[in-house]
């Protein structure tokens, strides 16, 4: 007799994996992965290297254009890629629940968050519905139920997004970067949060992560993917030969005096205020919030999820119409929608979004993207142009011919950097960027926040960064505004930050 108890047949099982796009490049090389219930998997390496593609082969949904050319998975007893497409919508539906890296694009805009978890859930009676939305952190008492994705943080549409997916009561779950754009301490709560459904449900879980602190404290086994890795231009290249000996949190702050500055005042908003209303109740966003980015200046903006940071950023870029305030750009009236600036004060002002999939369209080509751009504010004609969009690829170090390529054959974190190509295609004057590194490998962010900060220095660029990156911001940034509650809690240099109640690292176990 032995007391030893049988081990359980694995959940998942990966082998020799190899995905490529049809006459282009691999996407996923030599794969191998076993899901056992109970533990967390983590996958990692670097942007690019097929994390985001075998989360999606997990799921019998490959990449358009993307074919097997070795290599099985079986998912729950079954080959998902040669499975009839009826028992492989049953298998999504019921047994396996994914979250993709940018979950507020698959949310219905016009449903309110109860009804979106209730509609895919095994039990969708309201208490239900309040209590899964209760245990992914999500606060009750502030309305948020009744509110629709668009009214929400990106990491609260995050947390919906991952209450829905275990509404479905699966067996298997899929998470790409879930905790991407949260602050520290609530990414140890959706971690620790992780850990409990992996062991009260026997969830068999695989996380795609960038985030080795994470990584270490929260996962069971740890698969790092080392390609294949897509060419990187030079540009950054030798910028993560140096980020790799010198991470962002270790190194010296990086150089704040630009070469030359404008005559001028830069951005600022006073006194900005907005409100959302819901069912007659009102709900602040920003209250009185004061606001200055000098030119040339690097300027921090963190704070805890739903503290307002993407609401400011959305009101200096013109997107969100505050109920009061007034901005100002040069030490004139900046009008405060963007469709009634000037094409000069819109050339002069960009935005880089927090989701990168949602905001570029899915049927322009990555050339196409960052060609409309450059036509329309006036930077390049004719013959100029192929040679300007592979520059602005090398900038953000993509080969040349991702050009040709469409956002659904890009991992996140390519997709991210062709949404700061977009961006740095006018040759702004002040870049505003949310959370623009949380897609990115750590080598990966910290050499596009490199290349921020030498165009800062030839170009005078402001740059106002959101980010939960404390050591980053620290390492990056002059002034640090952090918010709490749609307030301006404090304002002080940035080697404040990392001590911060509000944005500081919970303690390890």
């Amino acid at each position: 007799m032995t007391d030893e108890q049988p081990v359980p047949p694995p959940l998942v099982r990966v082998t020799d994996l190899e995905i490529r796009l049809v006459d282009g490049p691999v996407l996923l090389a030599g794969a191998h992965l076993t899901l056992g219930p109970g533990r967390i998997t983590a996958l990692t390496g670097p942007s690019g290297s097929g994390k985001t593609t075998l989360l999606r082969a997990l799921l019998g949904a490959l990449p358009d254009g993307a074919q097997v050319t070795s290599g099985t998975v079986e998912v729950l007893g079954h080959d998902v890629l040669a499975l009839p497409p009826s028992p492989l919508r049953e298998l999504r539906r019921r047994r396996v629940g994914y979250v993709g890296q940018d979950p507020g694009s698959a949310l219905n805009p016009r449903m309110r968050v109860r009804r979106l978890v209730a509609e895919v859930a095994a039990d969708p009676g309201p208490r239900a519905v309040r209590e899964l939305l209760a245990e992914c952190r999500l606060p009750l008492d502030d309305g948020l139920p009744d509110r629709r994705p668009g009214a929400l943080s990106g990491g609260q549409q995050r947390r919906v997004a991952l209450a829905r997916a275990l509404a479905r009561e699966p067996e298997v779950l899929l998470l790409d970067e879930p905790t991407a754009g949260l602050d520290p301490a609530l990414r140890d709560e959706i971690g620790a949060l992780l850990r409990d459904l992996a062991g009260n449900r026997h969830l068999a879980i695989v996380l795609a992560c960038h985030d080795p602190e994470l990584v270490d404290r929260y996962a069971d086994d740890v698969i790092n993917l080392t390609g294949p890795a897509p060419a990187t231009a030079p540009a950054v290249e030798r910028a993560q030969e140096s980020a790799a000996a010198h991470p962002a949190r270790d190194r010296p702050r990086a150089p704040t005096t630009p070469v030359r500055l404008p005559a001028a005042t830069g951005l600022g908003a006073r006194r900005l205020r907005v409100i959302h209303r819901r069912r007659g109740t009102a709900h602040p966003a920003l209250t009185d919030v004061d606001f200055t980015a000098a030119p040339g200046s690097s300027t921090g903006v963190c704070g805890p999820s739903g503290s307002g940071k993407t609401t400011l950023l959305r009101v200096l870029a013109g997107l969100q119409r505050p109920d009061a305030g007034a901005l100002t750009l040069d030490g004139r009236a900046l009008p405060v929608l963007v469709r009634r600036r000037s094409r000069e004060d819109r050339r002069r002002i960009q935005l880089v979004p927090q989701n990168p999939l949602g905001a570029l369209n899915p049927a322009r080509t990555v050339g196409a993207t960052l060609i409309r751009p450059l036509r329309l504010h006036r930077r390049a004609a004719g013959p100029e142009i192929p040679g300007r969009v592979a520059e602005l690829l090398e900038r953000v170090g993509l080969a040349a011919d991702f050009a040709g390529r469409y956002p659904h054959e890009l991992s996140g974190g390519q997709r991210q950097r062709v949404a700061i190509a977009r961006a740095l295609a006018p040759e702004p004057d002040v870049l505003l960027c949310d959370e623009i590194t949380s897609a990115l490998d750590p080598d990966t962010a910290v050499a596009v926040m490199d290349l921020l900060t030498t165009i800062r220095a030839d170009r005078g660029l402001t740059l106002v960064v959101v980010s939960h990156d404390a050591p980053l911001v620290a390492a990056y940034t002059d002034t640090v505004y952090t918010l709490e509650s749609g307030r301006v809690l404090s304002t002080g240099p940035a080697e404040s930050i990392a001590g911060h109640p509000a944005v500081a690292r919970a303690p390890g176990p």
